[in-house]
């Protein structure tokens, strides 16, 4: 008769290891910590020449920051905004849709810091600037999601009402040229995804581990094992007695 009572407490102590071994893997694989962030202390809408600091975290301890290319948002231009201050070696370049800050790699597992000079802000209540992160390696971080709750949150800079009486500055003429060209011929940055470049388009090689979905399907299979093995573990019990 004790048979049947050692084969259910072993059927039981399976159950559980793996179970425990099932939610370690789930809790572990969430989004990366790491992210890009953005901060200004003129962070008002129409503000005139405006220093934006950006601080791109490093996800890897083997692989430097190399390059960092951001689309810019609705109501800035390429052409108004200047490079300020980054790490030693880089240099900025503007694109079609924004800019590229790029240079010899900081140092394995430290942070990309850098700002640009905004001639001035839109009238909005906050700017999301769409951010490409490359490492020595290759690898691609892609920080482009417009919902903040996101795995890959794109940096978003939040800003204060304009103040009374301000207004905003003549269209550069990049800007007016564009007004003056046809839809399809100048797509805006809002229109434009990083995917268009060629950085955007290399593959994400992340580091931190798998994606949500693939970990979730990690853990149905652990699921359905540790059925499986107390099936087993029942049939030799009642088997043997």
């Amino acid at each position: 008769m004790s048979r049947p009572t050692n084969t259910r407490r072993t059927a039981r102590r399976l159950t559980v290891a793996t179970a425990a071994t099932a939610a370690a893997i789930l809790l572990t694989a969430g989004p990366a910590a790491a992210h890009v962030e953005v901060e200004s202390e003129k962070a008002q809408a129409l503000a005139e020449n405006v220093e934006v600091s950006f601080d791109a975290e490093s996800e890897s301890s083997t692989a430097g920051i190399t390059q960092i290319r951001v689309v810019l948002p609705e109501g800035i231009a390429p052409a108004d905004v200047a490079y300020g201050e980054g790490p030693k070696g880089w240099k900025f370049t503007a694109n079609d849709d924004g800019y590229t800050v790029k240079g010899p790699a900081v140092k394995a597992g430290v942070n990309a810091e850098y700002s640009v000079v905004v001639k001035q802000l839109p009238d909005a209540k906050e700017l999301a600037f769409k951010t490409l992160q490359t490492y020595s390696d290759g690898r691609t971080d892609r920080w482009i999601e417009l919902d903040e709750s996101g795995e890959q949150p794109a940096p978003v800079l939040k800003l204060k009402a304009g103040a009374a009486g301000a207004k905003s500055a003549s269209p550069t003429p990049s800007e007016t040229a564009s007004q003056s060209a046809s839809p399809s011929s100048s797509p805006s940055a809002e229109e434009t995804e990083p995917s268009a470049s060629p950085v955007a388009e290399a593959e994400t090689k992340d580091d931190g581990g798998l994606s949500s979905g693939a970990w979730v399907g990690i853990g149905a299979v652990v699921v359905v094992a540790a059925g499986g093995a107390f099936y087993l573990v029942r049939r030799r019990g009642a088997a043997s007695a």
